[in-house]
């Protein structure tokens, strides 16, 4: 087999853009297509130029870019994560994975496709952020207590929340937030320690889920991503506390604020000193079934009930940091059971976003080609998608 023939017109410096804006390293890519890290350094310097084959893997499996981008004379304008989010150290934002930087591709793909959808406005006649606005100075559990009423949903303890594991809860919380104008996705991040990002908007924000943690984990993100939404504000965030201390002061207030929020709409103020009204003042000592007890009432992990002992100085920073070392190393993820491509992208995607579409394409306003734009799936799984939605098996 002869060698492949170089393509002519490819831009060196798209290459490279391409490359860099999936943060590959030229090493990474190189092992990608088994060839010489020289090889690569040579299309993107202009000594050389990839095949047509090559171009094609590059840029639909590794960049996920179309073809054409690689003809244009200059790269285009995108935002990158450093720029675009707050919530994380610039030294983390620029070392998250490809896998991350692609979802937050998509999600922004996502709300183009909202805008374009709704002409750019909310189809919420009263959006959650015009009316209960958040403020970092003031304290929070009396701006936890107007979302969780703004919200409308069920009191602690409700038979509504279903059970323990919190799979109810979230589709509870899923469906009140996305009532209250706020578009939520969900998908398996590959980098784990991200538990999900938000994307601001005067009308159609949008936040992504981590999907491959336990319920309650994914509950807190989803209320620690509509803080940041509710500032008006884009943000990453991660399960650990680690990139805190990095942030600079004013940042770290805010991430720590929104951690409060979080914890103070799940787990209301006064129904939590009622729960605990029995209890010493210092609970180190008590059993992990009493955690594990005040947990289930609220649908949350054991770790946000012992954040709120810590916060009322009735255990210590190091006792919280052990035990949370300790609840951490039991989350394992429930091994996939390899559900259906449908179902699993029916449970990923915006319920609003889908009924919108499916709407649309029932009525013959929008075509299968569009339709599969707007959710991002092939045309040819449209018809299957919305049978299942319509049937009640979206998530």
């Amino acid at each position: 087999m002869g060698k492949a023939v170089s393509l002519p017109g490819v831009k060196p410096a798209l290459l490279k853009w391409a490359r860099e804006s999936a943060h590959l390293s030229t090493e990474e890519v190189a092992g990608r297509l088994k060839k010489a890290v020289e090889e690569i350094d040579a299309w993107e310097s202009g000594a050389d130029a990839p095949s047509y084959a090559q171009l094609e893997k590059l840029a639909y499996e590794l960049y996920k870019r179309p073809l054409a981008i690689f003809f244009l004379p200059s790269p285009p304008q995108e935002p990158k994560p450093e720029a675009e989010f707050r919530a994380l150290p610039d030294a983390d934002l620029r070392n998250l994975s490809r896998d991350t930087v692609l979802l937050i591709r998509r999600a922004r793909a996502y709300q183009t496709s909202l805008i374009e959808l709704f002409g750019g406005r909310s189809p919420v006649a009263e959006p959650i952020w015009k009316h209960v606005p958040l403020d970092a100075s003031k304290p929070s559990a009396q701006q936890a207590a107007a979302i969780r009423a703004s919200l409308g949903v069920p009191a602690p303890g409700a038979r509504d929340w279903g059970a323990p594991d919190g799979d109810e809860a979230l589709k509870v919380w899923r469906k009140a937030i996305e009532a209250g104008g706020v578009f939520v996705f969900k998908d398996t991040f590959k980098q784990k320690e991200v538990s999900g990002f938000c994307l601001e908007h005067p009308e159609l924000p949008v936040m992504m889920i981590n999907n491959s943690t336990t319920k309650t984990r994914q509950i807190f993100s989803l209320l620690h991503e509509l803080a940041h939404v509710l500032m008006g504000r884009r943000a990453i965030s991660t399960f650990d506390d680690a990139p805190l201390s990095r942030l600079p002061p004013a940042e770290q207030r805010i991430e720590r604020f929104c951690n409060q929020i979080a914890a103070d709409i799940l787990v209301p103020a006064q129904d939590f000193a009622a729960q605990v009204a029995g209890l010493p003042q210092n609970v180190e000592a008590l059993p992990s079934d009493i955690f594990a007890a005040l947990a289930a009432r609220y649908r949350v992990s054991r770790e946000v009930i012992l954040r709120r002992f810590r916060d009322a100085d009735r255990v210590s920073q190091t006792f919280y940091e052990e035990r949370k070392r300790e609840w951490d190393g039991q989350k394992l993820d429930k091994a996939s059971s390899g559900g259906s491509f449908y179902s699993t992208k029916g449970a990923y995607l915006s319920e609003r976003l889908m009924s919108e579409v499916f709407a649309r394409y029932g009525r013959r306003q929008i075509s299968v080609d569009e339709a599969a734009d707007f959710i991002g799936v092939k045309p040819k799984q449209v018809d299957e998608l919305e049978s299942r939605f319509l049937r009640g098996m979206a998530a």
